[in-house]
């Protein structure tokens, strides 16, 4: 069992930034691909990022070239830095972890949910 804890949302105008942070309980942390998704009101949850136990990243084409995720393994810890962000950016903003090394991008692969923090880009 994981436990996913998210941070570092908030308010902020557009193209400024924010850091999520998402700590992970466990010892097996390396070895899990981990992502960050989103959801709007009123939409799906979508796919935004993910690293694998490589250190290899994917990101969904609207955030790419603004957002960066990495990780600390050491830290049990995931990271998603946002730049250049825009009100279209504005949902919850979920880690995951996937066990299996599926893909990277489908919500239904990932085993271990956070509860989500809020991000708000005002225009």
């Amino acid at each position: 069992q994981v436990q996913l804890v998210e941070s570092g949302g908030g308010l902020v105008q557009a193209g400024g930034s924010l850091r999520l942070s998402c700590a992970a309980s466990g010892r097996t942390f390396s070895a899990y691909v981990m992502g960050w998704f989103r959801q709007a009101p009123g939409k799906e949850r979508e796919f935004a990022a993910a690293i694998d136990w490589n250190g290899d990243t994917y990101y969904t084409p609207s955030v790419k070239g603004r957002f960066t995720i990495s990780r600390d393994n050491a830290k049990n810890t995931v990271y998603l830095q946002m730049n250049g962000l825009k009100p279209e950016d504005t949902a919850v903003y979920y880690c995951a972890a996937d066990k299996h090394g599926r893909t990277w991008y489908s919500v239904n692969d990932y085993d271990y949910w956070g509860q989500g923090t809020q991000v708000t880009v005002s225009s």
